[in-house]
């Protein structure tokens, strides 16, 4: 049996990525957590989920019984003295507990910028937490790393913000500052080889990519591969406090946060290339990091079922609909009394001659308006009025993914200032012969005009959408009352028993 590996901060950004890691590794791994109910259905099967509280020494003993190397990811972002003195105290408890445990090691990421140069003060949270882990006298080895590349990631995300949001950037002095950045997939691959170091005292490493470039030349990269026109302007200001407020306004970070990141690049950081070839791990640099990023949010929306649907009602009770990362999404979800496979029928016969179910003259009109900018229009039209396949035309779309009877995929191809995409997902609902629809409507916006584009639209869409989304129930019924095409009544059986009820 392997060692029994504990993971705290399970539930963020690094937590949640080094969890599947762990997993692949075949890894035995416990997980703390103050709400265990908050981890259940998220874990994979064989992880142990046990509850404890960093700052609570009573509860982190069961805990910790057994473990003999724990990931140290426990992190109260900001720079208030509630969140640095939280951060202290659950470090001095954590490591009383591990050395009462016999552990051998603690991995703990630190997050920000480099390690202290000797002789340089102290005063830093995440610099505080590494000493009192250390001063509980099991060996730490600590990581830190300056600008994480990564979706999710709050370096990253603002980079993102920045750059769609901003056609001209000021550049204060700390956007020039040079940094290394790191793509997450590395950051995990060096916190795997950190659990298995052979060294027995406590080590400091500053983690980085290949590459030193500054926050400026990050946002060109993120604008060249995005296909952005952005102009950056250098300032001579550098203050911190009123460069996060500006941050605020601009992006979705907090304040407090955005400070935080600030302070992290305005020193140059210099790792030791040296000693980071101890880990064996090779990373990869800004501009494959950036492109690996981008691919790895594409993989997940299309291996996710409904997209961003979860949030439907949600998206419907706010201006613009849901926000998810840098994708906007209005979706709805009607209820029909016809089979999955009537209510898929209907899906799948839309556009052609048939149209969208709604608004016709508007759709034709949209197609038109496309046509006039050198678009495809809606004049492609389908070539089977009833089944589709992946990769035809639809009109001026192109069926991207059919899981028959399950789910439609739809790319746009229509001329717009991002890329959209228009999905339908069947599902049972709550009788034999009721079924649930989901509609959702998903745009990634390209710079400012894309935002424009999508909110000056949002109450036209919310029309159209719900008219759609209504049409598309209406020809279930129709076609349920009929007997549908041929094959739906005998399928329809097969169907109900085949697809798996999601009570999400």
């Amino acid at each position: 049996m392997s060692e029994l590996v504990l993971l705290t901060g399970a539930t963020g950004y690094v937590g949640a990525r080094l969890l599947s890691q762990l997993v692949r590794a075949e890894r035995r791994v416990r997980c703390l957590a103050r709400w265990p109910e908050n981890l259940h259905g998220r874990v994979p099967e064989g992880v142990e989920v046990v509850h404890g509280d960093a700052c609570d020494a009573a509860s982190l003993a069961p805990a910790l019984s057994g473990v003999e190397a724990a990931f140290y990811l426990v992190h109260a972002l900001g720079t208030s003295g509630d969140a640095a003195e939280f951060d202290r105290r659950a470090a001095r408890a954590f490591g009383a507990a591990a050395r009462a445990a016999g552990m051998r090691r603690i991995v703990y990421f630190g997050g920000f910028g480099p390690p202290p140069a000797a002789g340089a003060p102290r005063g830093r949270v995440d610099q505080d937490v590494g000493d009192a882990l250390r001063a509980s006298g099991v060996p730490v080895v600590e990581l830190r790393a300056s600008v994480i590349i990564g979706p999710g990631s709050l370096s990253f995300e603002m980079i993102r913000a920045l750059v769609e949001r901003m056609p001209v950037i000021a550049a204060p002095r700390w956007l020039r500052t040079p940094v290394r950045p790191i793509f997450s997939g590395d950051v995990l691959a060096y916190l795997l080889a950190a659990l298995d170091l052979p060294a027995t005292e406590s080590r400091t490493f500053a983690i980085g990519g290949r590459d030193i470039v500054s926050y400026a030349e990050l946002m060109r990269e993120y604008a060249r591969q995005r296909g952005l026109r952005r102009w950056i302007i250098p300032v001579s200001v550098d203050a911190p406090r009123v460069s996060s407020l500006w941050l605020a306004m601009v992006t979705p970070l907090y304040a407090r946060i955005g400070r935080t990141l600030i302070d992290s690049v305005r020193h140059p950081i210099v790792a030791d290339d040296a000693a980071l070839r101890q880990f064996a791990v090779q990373p990869i640099g800004v501009r494959e990091a950036i492109a690996r990023a981008m691919r790895s949010e594409e993989a997940a929306q299309a291996r996710t079922s409904g997209l961003y649907g979860v949030a439907a009602e949600d998206a419907l009770r706010r201006w613009g609909g849901a926000r998810f990362g840098n994708r906007l999404v209005d979706s709805r979800v009607v209820a029909v009394p016809a089979t999955p496979a009537a209510a898929f029928a209907a899906i799948e016969r839309i556009g052609g001659d048939r149209g969208w179910y709604s608004t016709r003259w508007l759709w034709q009109l949209r197609g038109w308006m496309d046509q006039l900018v050198g678009g495809v229009g809606m004049r492609r039209g389908r070539r089977d009025p009833e089944r589709l396949a992946a990769g035809e035309v639809l009109d001026c779309w192109r069926v991207a993914a059919v899981e028959r009877g399950k789910r439609l995929l739809l790319a746009a191809e229509m001329k717009l200032p991002g890329r959209g995409w228009l999905e339908f997902e069947v599902r049972p609902g709550d009788g034999d012969r009721t079924t649930a629809i989901r509609q959702t409507a998903t745009f990634d916006p390209l710079g400012l005009a894309g935002l424009l584009y999508w909110y000056v639209s949002w109450p036209l869409h919310q029309w159209v959408f719900a008219q759609m989304a209504r049409g598309v129930a209406l020809e279930a019924q129709k076609l349920e009352a009929a007997g549908g095409r041929a094959d739906v009544a005998a399928s329809a059986r097969a169907l109900a028993d085949a697809i798996p009820i999601d009570d999400s």
